[in-house]
């Protein structure tokens, strides 16, 4: 494996001289529990075809997609550790399914041989909230299956800058699972305000470093809900961060949290072999 999922030959911070250009490359010119999609638009899986349905086996072997995960090779995936926590998430008790725009239907079907949750995962509330997957038998890409692009070591995400949450999650709180997909675009939140609010939550928990948080402070409650996790943070094509925890359904007041993948990327060249 050689790492032709990262994205190459660019520095890794991104400045607001670079996001008032209109270049392609403009973002690097210069140095939930299981959380569909609330106040987004349905989109075809040829605009995301790097996402992939993770499915749970239920009793009378009924399966069912929980959360989401992005391709990394035809047969690595990285996803959120938290959707593999349970003392029943064996490989065996999970399958993949890609290729398709609608939950739980169509598509192609791959079965996993292992889960590797990154080893820091549940010693510091969600702080290492990511997992590569590696599958059975090889993806075949298509106009609906393809490679991700993910953000090189180190990268630093500003603030207030747009990027987009998608997911075949609910649309709200109490809303039944989206049938297709969904996306929403969203902007980046100031991680220590973001800490600020939910050390404030009757249930505190922490903001690290190693997580982005996005949303609209005091504004539209738009963004991930249950079923999103482990599917992308996306910027500019490129993904930055997997969806990983928030307070309820895209609460405005407190910012969905997703990992940041900046902080892991040698950990997933390392594991994804």
């Amino acid at each position: 494996m050689n790492g032709d999922f990262i994205k190459k030959g660019v520095k890794t911070e991104i400045t607001e001289e670079c996001l008032t250009t209109n270049l392609p490359d403009a973002a690097w010119c210069s140095a939930t529990e299981t959380d569909r999609i609330v106040g987004g638009k349905p989109v075809s899986i040829e605009e995301h075809p790097f996402m992939v349905q993770v499915e749970n086996w239920r009793l009378f072997a009924i399966w069912t997609q929980r959360c989401a995960a992005n391709i990394l090779t035809t047969r690595y995936l990285v996803s959120a550790a938290s959707c593999f926590r349970e003392s029943l998430a064996h490989p065996e008790t999970r399958r993949i399914r890609a290729g398709s725009t609608f939950r739980n239907t169509g598509g192609v079907i791959h079965n996993v041989e292992r889960i590797i949750n990154h080893p820091s995962f549940g010693q510091n509330g969600f702080d290492g909230d990511i997992s590569i997957i590696r599958l059975e038998t090889a993806l075949v890409y298509s106009n609906s299956i393809a490679q991700a692009t993910i953000i090189g070591q180190g990268a630093l995400i500003p603030d207030n800058l747009e990027v987009i949450h998608a997911g075949w999650g609910r649309p709200s709180f109490f809303g039944s699972r989206a049938e297709y997909l969904t996306d929403v675009t969203v902007r980046t939140i100031n991680n220590e305000e973001c800490a600020r609010r939910y050390l404030n939550w009757p249930r505190p928990h922490t903001v690290t470093s190693n997580m982005i948080c996005a949303g609209f402070l005091d504004g539209p409650a738009d963004g991930t809900c249950f079923g999103d996790a482990g599917g992308p943070l996306i910027y500019n094509k490129v993904i930055i961060g997997i969806a990983s925890w928030g307070k309820t359904c895209a609460n405005g007041t407190y910012p969905d949290v997703s990992t940041s993948v900046g902080s892991y990327t040698n950990w997933i060249l390392e594991t994804a072999v």
